[in-house]
């Protein structure tokens, strides 16, 4: 039977698909722009038919219906990475957290600590080989193809088809429901003066011929839109939004310099728009790999001059950073900051970067603290954190004593805190109480 006769005959209804998840499976879902939304509606659709199915996957776009009340006893979410649609029901108790760097998760299904039954997946249709492609999102989900039994995929005609190590044949797939409708977006964020100043500080330690990790938000929007006069950046990361198409339109990134992958943005994944969906597709300066490898931080150590940039919730006086919860609520997850940190901090010219505004809450509260909230998780230790940027300036935290890294983070944090954490600080024996001025005589 070729190919085509195979996917022929595999052709079937969102709602058929779905038939093949029974009672006690473990569903895994492509996440992100790829996030197979017909099948996540059918399969909350079969909620009355299932109990016991577990849920997993990182931050999806779109609704996350199995996770309302109404669908307790039938699903139950175990996040990897927690996105907006998924927080409430994870601080609710409905859902669960597990705290894990990504690089690590493919692990998990290949060594048979959390098997799975079925994959949800959203793909190109096939080339002329019978291959589809993972388009926007490689992610876990290539590794997951190779491990569930069961692999249902959403064939939409406007999924980008993309290159590096993103296809799967048509004959690993079991059902194949064919759709034609606009992707999943996340528009990029706007970016703030407040996050222009950290910005303009982070650039300033970026050199030329450095591959880069960003994530998505104001302040890594603002360091690419900081980078036009840089010269043959790379880049290699996690993901990677719209902000990157000027710079490498331009020239600006071009990947010439790169030790690993030269000429090539690596990237495991893309959150964006449908801008940034037309500029990769069949484009081959992008090359999407499974984040096993992506966030492997002795693979990104090979890139030299490797700047990560990451962000944080809070970071303490020591150099704790805590960037997955807001106290014992999660919020996030680990997601690759650590993976990066380290291996960029082995990287040869390499920079570590925690990138925050001072303040939160309007400028009510401090991001520089004492003491990290009560319940707060840390993502990223004191001995791996390097160089933390406010708007304020820059700390270079690496090899400094306690004293040392109190005095830094006070400098940079906002000045209308800056009397109580040193306050803290001299309390904490971190640093000697100043003497009082002498009147003059």
């Amino acid at each position: 039977m070729s190919w085509r006769d195979e996917y022929l005959a595999r052709r079937t209804t969102a709602g058929q698909a779905l038939e093949a998840v029974r009672s006690g499976a473990r569903v895994w879902i492509q996440s992100g722009c790829g996030t197979p939304s017909v099948l996540v509606q059918a399969l909350v659709a079969r909620a009355p038919e299932v109990r016991d199915v577990e849920i997993v996957h990182m931050m999806t776009l779109g609704s996350a219906d199995y996770t309302k009340p109404e669908y307790e006893g039938h699903f139950r979410h175990r996040g990897l990475f927690l996105g907006a649609n998924v927080r409430e029901a994870v601080a609710a108790g409905r859902a669960d957290y597990t705290p894990i760097f990504l690089s690590e998760i493919e692990g998990l299904f290949t060594s048979g600590a959390l098997p799975l039954d079925v994959v949800l997946m959203q793909v190109s249709p096939p080339d002329a080989h019978g291959f589809v492609s993972l388009g926007t999102t490689v992610d876990c989900t290539l590794t997951a193809t190779r491990c569930a039994p069961v692999i249902l995929a959403e064939v939409n005609d406007r999924m980008p088809r993309t290159h590096g190590d993103t296809f799967v044949h048509v004959s690993r797939i079991s059902a194949i429901v064919e759709t034609s409708h606009p992707l999943l977006e996340l528009p990029t964020e706007s970016f703030t003066p407040l996050h222009l100043r950290v910005a303009e500080h982070v650039a300033s330690l970026i050199p030329d011929g450095a591959t880069l990790q960003t994530g998505i938000g104001g302040i890594p929007e603002a360091v690419l839109a900081c980078l036009g006069d840089k010269r043959d950046l790379g880049i290699h990361t996690e993901m990677f939004s719209d902000g990157v198409i000027e710079l490498i339109e331009s020239g600006v990134i071009n990947g010439e310099r790169k030790s690993l992958h030269r000429g090539k943005a690596v990237a495991a994944f893309v959150l964006g728009t449908r801008r940034l969906f037309d500029f990769i597709h069949e484009n081959p300066i992008c090359e999407f790999r499974s984040i096993s490898y992506t966030n492997d931080p002795f693979v990104v150590a090979q890139n030299e001059r490797m700047v990560a940039i990451n962000a944080a919730l809070q970071v303490d006086l020591t150099g704790q950073v805590c960037a997955d919860s807001i106290g014992t609520r999660p919020y996030s997850g680990f997601g690759g900051q650590l993976d990066f940190i380290r291996g960029a901090a082995r990287s040869p010219g390499g920079i570590p970067i925690i990138a925050l505004p001072s303040t939160a809450l309007h400028g009510s509260v401090s991001r520089i603290v004492p003491v990290l909230e009560p319940g707060g998780g840390v993502v990223t230790s004191r001995a791996d954190v390097h160089f933390v940027v406010t708007e304020h300036g820059i700390a270079n935290l690496h090899g400094k004593s306690l004293r040392e890294r109190a005095e830094a983070l006070i400098a940079i944090a906002d000045p209308r805190f800056q009397a109580e954490l040193e306050e803290f600080a001299v309390r904490s024996h971190y640093l000697e109480r100043r003497a009082a001025a002498v009147p003059a005589a």
